[in-house]
């Protein structure tokens, strides 16, 4: 099959999975590009058969802000006209399943089958709606328009299908990991450039978007810091960022934070860690768990969210609710004071992420379902 893919090319769940399953259909024979704005974060080895295609947008005067979405469009059926794409695979309603309906539309008197349409949503797609409703129409409309619909997690399926009153299939494919670079190997990272022997070294990777609770992470840390001696290594960049260092400062742990900013080989820093935080507002699935996980790592997140389809509670990590800070803190400690139970925590978590999000697994079911789109 010939495939385009359009997401997002910042570090963030959407873009990092696009790239990775852009990837693993290239090593299984299909011919893959990718369009966008910018190349995208961890494409960042060469590969048969996987292109990126950029996006220029030009500054006109008459236009407030350079047209992104329109130029995208066009640049979109450029590629398929040009390489006789099969399909476009979109990652996000907003605005990439609305461009992608447009190319096609510029594709209907030059091309004999037109790509077909295959919208994945991640989750900001649902909660961009709830606070800004002007997008609700153009959401649903592109979302209808695509001819097959994919969701991170059956939490996020049922919600859009509630949220945009869509009674069309959602078809629920995991967010997936690759075994071979995810695995609780600790030859690919050195502990003792982050915390002493006898010293617990925590773990929080996000965009530091409110959403994700940054603060709470720095709550959780101050109260394990008070009970264990432990480090946090905070891995990603965003508008929080500001806050969590002020929030550091002011509880006096900045000689037990490590900052690394963005990394795009993560799996080289979290084999090293005995404890991963992520006690977001909001998950739809919650890819920097599924990543701590498969590198042996359990994890602390919220329940009544994506998370509940990823972590196993009191299995290999505990799921609890959104902003008690106080309980996530009494059971990471707990755990981290009980050595034998953290060793099974450990191995369970790895265990599992292989077992039921194996990328072989899961890329499968993509083909599967692009087949099925273009045969219908």
């Amino acid at each position: 099959m010939k495939i385009g893919i359009t997401c997002y090319p910042v570090a963030g769940g959407s873009g990092i999975v696009a790239t990775e399953l852009g990837q693993q259909l290239a090593q299984r024979g299909h011919e893959v590009h990718f369009v966008s704005y910018a190349l995208p974060f961890r494409l960042d080895r060469y590969q048969a058969s996987l292109m990126y295609h950029g996006v220029e947008t030009t500054a006109y005067p008459l236009f407030k802000y350079p047209p992104y979405t329109l130029t995208l469009a066009a640049k979109m059926a450029d590629v398929a006209r040009n390489f006789e794409l099969d399909l476009f695979h979109v990652h996000y309603a907003i605005p990439h399943a609305a461009c992608a309906f447009l190319a096609k539309q510029l594709l209907t008197d030059t091309m004999e089958r037109p790509p077909k349409i295959i919208t994945t949503l991640h989750g900001t797609d649902i909660t961009l709606v709830g606070s800004d409703p002007s997008f609700y129409d153009i959401a649903r409309f592109s979302i209808l328009a695509s001819d097959g619909i994919t969701a991170v997690s059956k939490y996020l399926a049922d919600e859009t299908a509630e949220v945009f009153k869509i009674d069309k299939e959602i078809r629920v494919i995991h967010n997936f990991i690759d075994g071979d670079r995810f695995k609780p190997s600790t030859t690919q990272c050195c502990r003792s450039e982050f915390a002493a022997e006898d010293e617990f070294l925590i773990a929080h990777v996000s965009n530091f978007r409110p959403v994700k609770r940054t603060l709470d992470v720095i709550d959780i840390f101050g109260k394990i810091a008070a009970e264990l001696p432990a480090k946090l290594l905070l891995v990603g960049e965003g508008p929080d960022m500001i806050l969590a260092r002020r929030q550091i400062k002011r509880k006096n742990l900045t000689d037990r934070v490590i900052f690394l900013g963005n990394q795009s080989r993560v799996e080289a820093i979290l084999p090293c860690a005995d404890l991963f935080l992520i006690p977001s507002e909001e998950e739809s699935f919650g890819l920097a768990a599924l990543e701590a996980l498969s590198c042996g790592v359990p994890v602390i997140g919220t329940a009544g969210t994506g998370l509940v389809e990823v972590i196993e509670d009191f299995k290999n990590g505990f799921l609890l609710p959104v902003g008690d800070t106080a309980s996530m803190a009494r059971a990471a400690v707990a755990l981290l004071r009980d050595p034998q139970r953290l060793a099974a925590f450990k191995l369970d978590a790895a265990r599992s992420a292989r077992e039921r999000f194996a990328s072989d697994k899961i890329v499968t079911q993509y083909e599967q379902h692009y087949r099925e789109v273009l045969d219908a």
